[in-house]
């Protein structure tokens, strides 16, 4: 059974910082591309950040990118995502995810991920 453990997340001021990591088991993440999302209230789910298996490529919306950094530590089987320079509107649940596809490249659509980790809360206060 696959599970992805997140941890991390809080109340913070504008212009903080925060990093929120995701734990996988059950699944080797050095064959699948992760994926950091993020839903506020009354919009839809949206990703901030992507990385391939190989952790050789990433992707950033324009609204994060210059702010967020996607890692990966493959022998933690850990997830990252650092937040910098942090906005009021960065607040949301902010959720991690595992592609479906084994060393697909990464993708932009939920649809696209097929286990989730349990969210965790971002508020950024200004």
């Amino acid at each position: 059974q696959v599970q992805l453990v997140q941890s991390g997340g809080g109340l913070v001021q504008a212009g903080d910082s925060l990093r929120l990591a995701c734990a996988v088991f059950g699944r080797t993440i050095s064959s699948y591309s992760m994926g950091w999302f993020r839903q506020a209230p009354g919009k839809e789910r949206e990703i901030v950040a992507a990385i391939t298996w190989s952790g050789g490529t990433t992707y950033y919306p324009d609204s994060v990118k210059g702010r967020f950094t996607i890692s990966r530590d493959n022998a933690k089987n850990t997830v990252y995502l650092q937040l910098n320079s942090l906005k009021s509107e960065d607040t949301a649940v902010y959720y991690c995810a595992s592609d479906r596809q084994w060393r697909g490249n990464f993708k932009v659509v939920a649809g696209a991920y097929d286990y989730w980790g349990q969210g965790t809360q971002v508020t950024v206060s200004s």
